[in-house]
């Protein structure tokens, strides 16, 4: 079985956002980037597949030379070998044509996403990806068995979790159950000497038109300073929440 697994190089939740040019474009200074957490998920789970089933395991990219470290982290954790897409990644339909066009040189079997990249939260890439490839296709996905062509997973849905028996070639949008937290792999230092080893395959992109673009960046708006009543004012109170708050 031949897996190819999409990961987005995000930054870390801890760091601190900013925005320049007049709020048009996100402040790389000083942000450290990791493999976006659902695709992590994702990535754990084919090197399961690797080591109990003898899949080969795939990493691809779409971005410029900056997300190679986090490429490499990858093939550090296990994958064969890696595939970064020379061209930065504007929008969701022209990130899944780019993954879809490697997608179809390689002929993979089965195609692991994270459900969304915890920057943007857009969700369009794995499901675009599965369109534009005409391969099955499920999102939320928790948890996946493959034996020979088939597939059986579990999603998310309202109320509880749905199972699913689909046929390969398949593309997945995976998260947080695909496998436990306590799972995921940290790379050894035999990994990372590995991994200098390992094959980075640099593409060039192919022509395809960019749909969207971030005009600006909005911060929520900052926390009101609290308000503390004494434990006798209890009007007060009342009154607060009733005229200011509004919750009442």
């Amino acid at each position: 079985m031949k897996i190819l697994v999409c990961i987005s190089h995000v930054p870390d939740t801890t760091s601190k956002i900013n925005f320049v040019n007049d709020d048009s474009e996100f402040d790389t200074n000083g942000v450290q980037y990791v493999i976006n957490p659902n695709d992590e998920f994702g990535l754990t789970r084919a090197i399961w597949f690797q080591e109990q089933q003898g899949a080969t395991v795939t990493v691809v990219n779409v971005g410029g030379a900056d997300t190679e470290p986090t490429l490499r982290k990858a093939l550090a954790i296990g994958a064969n070998e890696a595939i970064r897409v020379n061209t930065p990644a504007t929008d969701g339909f022209y990130v899944a044509k780019q993954l879809a066009e490697v997608a179809k040189s390689g002929n993979y079997d089965l195609v692991i996403c994270g459900k969304e990249s915890l920057d943007y939260n857009g969700g369009m890439v794995p499901g675009m990806l599965a369109g534009l490839l005409n391969y099955n296709f499920v999102n939320s996905c928790t948890e996946l068995t493959v034996e020979g062509t088939s597939a059986k997973a579990s999603r998310e849905i309202d109320g509880g979790k749905e199972i699913i028996a689909a046929l390969l070639p398949l593309v997945i949008g995976g998260q947080k159950g695909l496998v436990e937290e306590k799972d995921l792999r940290i790379p050894n230092m035999r990994g990372i000497m590995t991994a200098r080893t390992k094959v980075l395959t640099v593409l060039d992109p192919i022509a395809a038109s960019v749909e969207t673009k971030a005009v600006k960046f909005e911060k929520p708006a900052a926390k009101s300073a609290v308000k503390l009543f004494s434990a006798d004012d209890i009007d007060g109170l009342i009154s607060a929440l009733h005229n200011e708050a509004k919750v009442i």
